[in-house]
């Protein structure tokens, strides 16, 4: 099997169910969004030593990125609802117990750190896009996407974060605060 098709040549694709749109539609521009976050954390899975306990979540949310993305490109097909919603609540409770070990923040934090720490908060802003993608998407007319979605980004951005403080202070990284902003390194 070729990996070219060449049915893209004309600056057209197919989402799925066959809708050509051009390379340029939303829906396209969300799903490259998705897929350079699942990149970068791919990177940053690749900087976690073997063995990490981050990893398997790391595999998970990659696996949770392509099923939003598969609903992305398949507007208004019901069974292509492959989030489910309960997804929010596990990053919410692995949060929670990362934050439990980590010191509060008093200012912005730059984003840096070991190479590890330094790849998560890179996918957290790739996150951030792909978040405000996923909004406008929302408040478009064809169908927009479910709030569990929305949520579950905004939810997952977060955990990145949280992440990376964490792999930063298990491999003695310091954190660099700046001056003022918000303490979680973006708007929430």
């Amino acid at each position: 099997m070729r990996i070219y098709t060449r049915t893209g040549d004309t600056g057209e694709t197919s989402l799925i169910g066959g809708r050509r749109v051009g390379k340029h539609d939303p829906r396209i521009s969300v799903c490259g969004d998705l897929d350079e976050l699942s990149a970068s954390m791919g990177a940053a899975l690749a900087e976690l030593p073997e063995g990490h306990d981050l990893r398997d979540e790391v595999d998970r949310v990659q696996e949770d990125l392509f099923g939003i993305g598969a609903e992305v490109a398949a507007p208004g097909a019901e069974a292509g609802r492959m989030l489910r919603d309960e997804r929010v609540a596990a990053l919410e409770a692995s949060i929670d117990a990362m934050e439990s070990g980590l010191e509060k923040l008093t200012g912005f934090l730059l984003p840096g750190g070991g190479k590890a720490g330094a790849a998560l908060h890179v996918s957290r802003t790739v996150c951030r896009r792909a978040e405000r993608s996923l909004v406008g998407l929302s408040s478009g007319d064809d169908g927009g996407v479910r709030p569990a979605i929305l949520g579950y980004m905004n939810r997952l951005s977060d955990w990145l974060f949280v992440a990376a403080r964490r792999v930063n202070r298990e491999e003695g990284s310091p954190e660099r605060t700046g001056s003022s902003g918000n303490p979680d390194g973006g708007p929430g």
